[in-house]
């Protein structure tokens, strides 16, 4: 428990943090601008100062550049707009050590609080750990603060430090491979290297040498010999994505490097040893592919040592604007573009949408919708018109009708397409099965995809 310093110009949020951390046990001061608090700090400096952003005369920026200038080391949390990314990344520069979104939740201003003190007291005891998995996570690019992620950090934080192979699960978009980077970068593997190779996108024989080296004359073109993945990364981690993918035979060599620790190099004689962590990914169901004969029952239970499911964007819709937002930022840094923010309108279409291909779909739209953006400030006129669509209440799409009309063949064309794409990120870009969520023939749909110029590579893109 500490004192903490609440700065907001609006009395409500004011007596609402107020209450909710003294119930928390904390002692609280509270100022209703940063010229008030810049005194309040300097009379006794508290253990934490939150504050909102926007407030007259010296507003929340102007409130952390005076106390980094005298208090470097007091821990710092800002109050920002869901749509103002602009002034978040402006006030992490200038070293706020975290921040919180408005509307919030109360469970995530508790957990924020909750870091930031606890940085405090490490840093003023002068105790030296691995940084807190939520860091970790926030560096390698996953993003959230529900219930669903806040259970995910938990157990990454528990598993970190151990050397348990891991099965991670969920569709596609759900961020698998950030999340096996986080475990990997907040385990004592972390200086080590860390490999990911997708076992669906690479041949059988190609794959093996990928994973287990080669000998020179092996097989044609193995010029030289080449240490594989499992060689390269001794002491890290390696990521086999998309392993129901992965052949019958070369299942079953994996499963003899899983039992064993060792493996040879194709074409070679000479066992092997390394100690690697393995971490397994999928967005199938390997229990159906075991009851159907695809998956090795006996290699299953040596990867589901440690399960690890992500739930789907559509379970955890609370971490939209954040993610949001954060896309947004990424989005305009790379683009050179000047939309600093997402307007309440276009938020709300965001949150409402189902995002069959999860966070991934999220970041193709927000570029998208920056590139096709010509003011400051992302608006819903920018979004595809399959987001756009509002379910009435019969169920059918409710599609905005401008008052100059529409040109009809193109509207539907824009729907048809929007429903081809959700239709392949939900069946994992097989057209055969996106052709029977759809009801329509393989033959139709292969097509309809030529037609619009569909191909596998907005998948990988």
């Amino acid at each position: 428990m500490g004192t903490i310093l609440v700065v907001d110009d609006e009395q409500g949020m004011r007596e609402f943090l107020t209450a909710l951390l003294e119930h928390q046990g904390h002692q609280i001061i509270a100022a209703s601008d940063g010229e008030q608090a810049l005194e309040l700090v300097t009379h006794q400096p508290p253990d934490l100062v939150i504050s909102d952003v926007r407030m007259p005369k010296v507003d929340g920026i102007g409130l952390l550049t005076g106390i980094r200038e005298k208090y470097p080391h007091l821990p710092v949390i800002m109050i920002t707009a869901y749509a103002s990314m602009d002034s978040t990344i402006q006030a992490m520069r200038l070293g706020a050590d975290d921040y919180i979104t408005k509307p919030f939740r109360i469970d995530e201003i508790r957990l924020v609080v909750e870091k930031a003190l606890a940085r405090a007291r490490a840093r003023q005891h002068g105790q030296v750990s691995q940084p807190p998995v939520m860091e970790e996570a926030q560096l390698t690019g996953i993003i959230g603060r529900s219930p669903k992620m806040v259970e995910l950090y938990k157990l990454i934080t528990r598993i970190a430090e151990l050397d348990s192979t891991i099965l991670i699960t969920g569709e596609s978009g759900t961020g698998k491979e950030l999340v096996a980077r986080t475990i990997h970068c907040a385990s004592p593997r972390a200086d080590r290297p860390f490999l990911a190779i997708n076992c669906g996108a690479i041949p059988e024989q190609l794959l093996e040498s990928e994973l287990f080296g080669h000998v020179k004359g092996s097989f044609t073109g193995a010029v030289s010999h080449k240490a594989g993945l499992f060689e390269v990364a001794n002491r890290g981690t390696v990521l086999l994505d998309e392993i129901a993918e992965m052949s019958p035979g070369l299942q079953v060599k994996l499963l003899r490097f899983l039992q064993e620790r060792t493996f040879r190099r194709v074409g070679g004689t000479e066992d092997l040893e390394v100690d690697v962590r393995l971490i397994a990914a999928t967005n199938k169901d390997l229990v159906k592919a075991m009851a159907d004969g695809a998956f090795r029952e006996d290699l299953f239970y040596r990867v589901n040592v440690i399960p690890i499911h992500l739930p789907p964007l559509r379970e955890r819709t609370e971490d939209i604007p954040l993610l949001a937002n954060r896309l947004l930022a990424q989005c305009t840094l790379r683009q050179q573009r000047g939309t600093a923010s997402i307007s309440q309108e276009a938020m709300e279409i965001l949150v409402r949408y189902r995002w069959p291909g999860n966070v991934r779909e999220l970041e193709n739209v927000i570029e998208r919708a920056v590139a096709f953006e010509t003011s400051d400030q992302l608006t819903s006129a920018s979004l595809p018109l399959e987001i756009r669509e509002v379910p009435d209440r019969r169920g059918r799409a409710s599609i905005p009708f401008p008052e100059e009309g529409i040109d009809l063949d193109v509207t539907v064309s824009d729907i048809e397409k929007g429903l081809m794409r959700q239709a392949l990120e939900r069946s994992g870009w097989v057209q055969k099965r996106a052709a029977d969520l759809l009801k329509i023939s393989f033959r139709s749909f292969r097509h309809k995809a030529k037609k619009y110029g569909i191909t596998k590579a907005e998948r990988d893109a």
